[in-house]
């Protein structure tokens, strides 16, 4: 009877994760510090337009926190220069529920990563709530999938070039091999996959539209992933490709043309007039389709970055216990600090 009480006793007295009841942000492991070896350049960081630095942006939020740590702990892992590299962070006001420098995100990324340089920026959802159409995966549809056509507006104009990383991907090999890539006249840089059936990325509306269909015209219009890309920011502000962008979200919102959130705007503007990069450098499509999240494998090739893009993502799975292959590659970036039944207190 004393034992079938300690077990009664132990149940009631698990603790779980704050996040599920409360939405505090999920506890970290501080990771290892990644230095510079002696062959990389000094700089300082109190410049931005330093040529030996390397900018990455990714978003940050509640829901994919975990793989965001994740991404980051991958690229210092891997980087020659890992103290070169600079983190501009994407953040919306709603997810904050005080600004400033000690808001939670900052708190997390500073106690996971003590040596990282990054900066945080606020992104406003009212920017783009009213311009947002509901997609075929709600996550599609959350105003952060959009900040990525304000990169531009957001960070600092001594800022040239940037790598967009989306929160759900690893990178396993060194990031300034996908930095020092030759954009040429070319504002954007990413992998393309011309096999693909472009037509399926939009509506019938839209190719039954004279107007619409011509966008196409006189170009070699391939899909890209817009989860990885090089940007010359400089580029885009003097083309204005955030007005370009927001001109076809806003005929989306009138004739319903796509059904892919962010991705098919980036088509329409960028598709045709991509510096194409090699397909190691986007995985792409490791969670499956938008619907299922199915397994899947890896396409044939040598891999730089491992991306799960689609509806499942890998620790979601790898906590329900029912997770495909590919994510054991994802799991050993995992810094999440579980609770344990017969943890210390």
């Amino acid at each position: 009877m004393s034992l079938l009480l300690l077990l009664i006793s132990l149940a009631l007295s698990v603790h779980f994760p704050a996040t599920a009841i409360s939405g505090e942000l999920p506890p970290f492991r501080e990771a290892p510090a990644f230095r510079n070896g002696r062959e990389c350049p000094q700089i300082l960081r109190s410049s931005l337009d330093n040529p030996s630095m390397i900018h990455i942006a990714m978003t940050l939020d509640q829901t994919y926190l975990r793989g965001s740590v994740a991404g980051v702990f991958s690229v210092l892992q891997h980087a020659s220069c890992p103290e070169n590299i600079v983190f501009h962070f994407i953040a919306s006001h709603r997810n904050h529920r005080r600004r400033g420098s000690d808001d939670g995100l900052r708190r997390v990324m500073t106690s996971t990563f003590p040596y990282l340089s990054f900066h945080l920026y606020h992104f406003d959802s009212n920017l783009v709530i009213g311009k947002i159409s509901y997609s075929v995966r709600r996550a599609l549809d959350q105003p952060l999938n959009y900040a990525r056509i304000y990169l531009a507006d957001l960070l600092p104009s001594s800022v040239r070039r940037i790598i967009y990383f989306d929160s759900d991907l690893i990178v396993v090999d060194d990031v300034s091999k996908l930095w020092h890539i030759n954009l040429g006249k070319r504002v954007l840089g990413a992998p393309e996959y011309c096999h693909a059936n472009f037509t399926n990325y939009f509506t019938q509306r839209f190719w039954s539209n004279p107007a619409f269909a011509a966008s196409f015209k006189g170009r070699r219009a391939c899909y890209f992933n817009t989860g990885v890309m090089v940007i010359d920011l400089w580029k885009w502000r003097e083309g204005k490709f955030t007005e370009k962008l927001e001109h076809w979200m806003r005929i989306q919102k009138k004739y319903r043309i796509y059904e892919l959130g962010s991705l098919p705007p980036f088509l329409l503007v960028f598709a045709g007039d991509v510096e194409g990069v090699e397909h190691r450098w986007n995985q792409h499509g490791l969670g499956g389709d938008n619907l299922e999240g199915l397994c899947r494998d890896l396409h044939p090739g040598p891999v730089s970055l491992l991306h799960w893009s689609g509806k499942g993502k890998p620790w979601l799975r790898l906590d329900s216990k029912r997770p495909c292959p590919l994510d054991s590659l994802w799991s050993p970036y995992d810094l999440f600090r579980h609770s344990s039944l017969f943890a210390d207190s």
